[in-house]
């Protein structure tokens, strides 16, 4: 199994927004007790890098950096530790520093145009987002008849409440999400919740 086949396999990844890092290693520890050992950890905020590094260090767990939007950012979190990035357009150069560095890459995508030129490029796993903008699972409906090859995970508004909407897709192997850590949740160290959080959200997505 390929690592995106592993990380899909989840069915839901985190998308976390860490602004203190010495939350991390109790973050990372709730997610892996929690069933979920998954984490988008989006360079967002200074404490990123510095994140990615402590989380990656956790057996078991796999860390990827999201919000990645050039390619000295591709450099950056794989510098850190990050074993796979998302980010939330497509860029040629980003995917290929991605290429460069071996690191697996979704890029975002929300309009035919963008998704074919994801697909010239090869990628056929692609970020939709954000999703509840651009028409959510109807949108993604419509394109699996039109793009058979391709994968989508959406982000952006996705929650436990329409999670089944998505999930249920065949075109929709795993979706991104924060519902499940929130960031002032995280922010107050406020681990068993994320953990019973997480806990809910794998038997959520295990019923779809």
């Amino acid at each position: 199994m390929s690592l995106t086949e592993e990380i899909l396999a989840r069915r839901i990844v985190p998308v976390v927004v860490v602004n203190d890092a010495s939350r991390a290693s109790g973050l990372a520890d709730a997610l892996v007790a929690g069933d979920l050992p998954v984490a988008e950890v989006t360079l967002r905020t200074a404490a990123a890098p510095e994140v990615i590094a402590t989380m990656a260090k956790k057996p078991g767990l796999l860390v990827g950096a999201g919000t990645v939007l050039t390619p000295g950012q591709v450099d950056l979190a794989v510098d850190a530790g990050a074993t796979f990035l998302v980010s939330p357009g497509y860029s040629p150069a980003t995917v290929a520093r991605a290429s460069e560095r071996g690191v697996p890459i979704v890029p975002g995508t929300v309009t035919p145009s963008e998704v074919m030129a994801a697909l010239a490029a090869g990628l056929t796993t692609l970020k939709f987002f954000p999703a509840s903008n651009y028409g959510g699972a109807g949108t993604l409906k419509a394109f699996s008849s039109v793009f058979q090859q391709a994968r989508f995970v959406p982000t952006g508004g996705v929650s436990a409440g329409n999670l089944s909407d998505y999930l249920s897709l065949p075109n929709v192997p795993a979706v991104g999400g924060s519902w499940m850590v929130p960031a002032k949740t995280v922010d107050a160290g406020d681990f068993d919740t994320i953990q019973s959080l997480c806990s809910e959200a794998v038997a959520a997505a295990a019923d779809e």
